[in-house]
Parts: C-alpha cells; sequence; structure tokens
C-alpha cells in the first residue's frame, strides 16, 4: 500500500510523479530547459532531484506549496543561493503568492539573515517581478 508521502512507491512512480510537481511549480519550458541541458555529468543529479526533491519533498501533504515556497526563498535568502532564489521567486508567483506576500517574507528573511541578503533578494526579486509583468 502507498501512504500519502509516497513511501512504496517505486523510483519510476517517484520521478513521474516528482516531475509532474517540477512541471506545475517551475513550469514546463524551466523544466524542458533544465532536461534539454542534462549531460552525462548531470543526468543523476538530474533523475535525484526529481525523485527526492519533487517526488518525495514537495509531494508530502504536511504543507501546501505556498508554505513549501516561503520556506524555500528563506533558505535561498539565508545561504545566499541567488540563481536559485530567482528560480524560486519565479515559483512562488505560480504557487500562489502576490508580491507582497513576498515582500513580506524578504523582509522577514532579513531581519534573521542578515541587512544584505535581502538587499541582494529585493534586488532579485524587482528583477524577476519586472520580466513578470
Amino acid at each position: 500500500m502507498t501512504r500519502p508521502d509516497g513511501e512504496g512507491l517505486t523510483d519510476e512512480e517517484r520521478y513521474d510523479r516528482g516531475m509532474a510537481v517540477r512541471r506545475e511549480v517551475l513550469s514546463n519550458a524551466h523544466v524542458d530547459r533544465a532536461v534539454a541541458h542534462t549531460t552525462g555529468l548531470t543526468a543523476d543529479f538530474q533523475d535525484f532531484i526529481t525523485r527526492v526533491a519533487w517526488g518525495d519533498i514537495w509531494s508530502r501533504p504536511g504543507l501546501d506549496r505556498r508554505s513549501r515556497s516561503v520556506a524555500v526563498l528563506t533558505a535561498l535568502i539565508a545561504l545566499g543561493h541567488h540563481e536559485e532564489l530567482a528560480m524560486h521567486l519565479r515559483a512562488a508567483l505560480r504557487n500562489g503568492l502576490t508580491v507582497d506576500e513576498v515582500k513580506e517574507v524578504i523582509l522577514q528573511a532579513g531581519l534573521y539573515c542578515g541587512v544584505p541578503a535581502a538587499n541582494t533578494a529585493f534586488r532579485i526579486a524587482s528583477e524577476v517581478f519586472a520580466e513578470q509583468s
């Protein structure tokens, strides 16, 4: 019997579920680009993130996607992962966060992660939101 968290699924089923969630959150265009750029060096990593990040973690029932986006944005701001931050800002909008809610996430992260981290996050968010207009 398969549990809601995915335990009991085969690797192929986890991959398929992960790819569906990945496409819903990041967009078909983003995932298609990532898949098209997969090489022999990166193929195992692409399989891993699809199965584990998207098929296991993002598919769990414990948090909705909006809440997961808030957690991811905060972690990326804290760790300075700017390229991933831009990608997940787009995903946050797809997951239903508003620009004002993202602003609040960045302000909250700034309090705990530091002003320079928030300053960079606001710059990146401004660029991402400008391209969305």
